[in-house]
């Protein structure tokens, strides 16, 4: 017997898919363990369907993605190796010459490094804002916060996005000069 609630979750995957990575991503999960935190954040949606509100889906897994980016990375430190092959996961795209594909994945190795000192609830709404570019009214619903507390959480977002940014400069501009 099928279950009737099957194309739903068919359909919020093929829609939220990518959403759903790429928050994973931008969150802090490492590259290897995306696919899997992905897995987990729709497994979830699986299991509550019935009370997913229609319409606050996206919402209901951005959530899902917040809880699951932060039990990966806490596991991440608990486990404490970082194997540096998986940067090299992504299957090169043949269109893009090597030196462009090298300096596109510094540049995430970059933003990662920089989200990562963001704490989490600053992070989400900076992510939401800047990267996904959503409104500031569509993060306070998503997040289920007030519009204050967005445009607050995006501000020390900028403020900690801008400081780090600028001592990965000075760090990159001293390795340069050694």
């Amino acid at each position: 017997m099928a279950d009737a609630s099957a194309p739903r979750l068919r359909q919020l995957f093929d829609e939220h898919f990518d959403f759903v990575w790429r928050s994973l991503r931008r969150l802090g999960v490492a590259p290897g363990e995306v696919d899997d935190a992905a897995q987990e954040v729709f497994i979830v949606l699986n299991r509550k369907l019935e009370q997913v509100v229609p319409g606050s889906e996206a919402s209901f897994l951005f959530g899902t993605c917040l809880r699951v980016a932060s039990v990966a990375r806490r596991s991440a430190k608990r486990t404490a190796h970082h194997d540096s092959t998986e940067e090299g996961l992504e299957l090169p795209d043949p269109g893009v010459a090597p030196d462009t594909q090298l300096a596109e994945a510094r540049r995430r190795q970059q933003l990662d490094a920089v989200l990562e000192v963001i704490p989490d609830e600053i992070r989400a709404v900076f992510v939401l804002y800047e990267l996904e570019e959503m409104t500031a009214a569509q993060i306070a619903a998503y997040l289920q916060i007030p519009p204050g507390t967005v445009a607050s959480r995006l501000r020390r977002g900028r403020e900690l996005f801008e400081s780090q940014v600028k001592r990965l400069q000075a760090r990159s501009a001293r390795v340069e000069q050694a």
